[in-house]
């Protein structure tokens, strides 16, 4: 049994299909949701989302946001959210080494040490994602 899955950003409409299984990293854990699940909303972490559809995966990396569940469809409002082909490794790579650097540099400054840490375990989950492709 399928149920429709929604991923929205600010930007555009990431992705609208109807799925079988949804893998998502929230707050409370990782969860993943099957048609008919329980009604819920939860804030969801950083991290990889898993889709499953007719027998084929598809991952995407997602920075946070919120999810909820309704009978029969999915919602996941997110700051950003992108699929593994989307992704430049390269870039991820680059963007790992700057946010380690500033890790580095910034200790003593707790805030911006912090936003320094959310970005480099941004940059790795990118990287993460990145380096998987659909699988059939």
């Amino acid at each position: 049994m399928k149920f429709h899955l929604e991923i929205v950003t600010p930007e555009h409409l990431v992705y609208s299909d109807d799925i079988d299984v949804l893998t998502v990293p929230t707050v409370q854990g990782e969860i993943s949701i099957l048609a008919k699940h329980v009604p819920l909303v939860t804030m969801i972490n950083p991290g990889e989302i898993i889709i499953k559809k007719n027998n084929e995966i598809e991952y995407m990396a997602i920075s946070g946001g919120f999810v909820q569940v309704i009978p029969n469809k999915v919602i996941i409002l997110a700051d950003a959210a992108e699929r593994a082909e989307e992704i430049d490794l390269e870039r991820a790579e680059q963007a790992r080494e700057r946010a380690q650097r500033l890790m580095e540099e910034k200790r003593g400054d707790k805030i911006s040490h912090a936003e320094a840490m959310a970005a480099f375990q941004r940059a790795l989950v990118r990287i993460k994602v990145a380096r998987r492709k659909t699988k059939k």
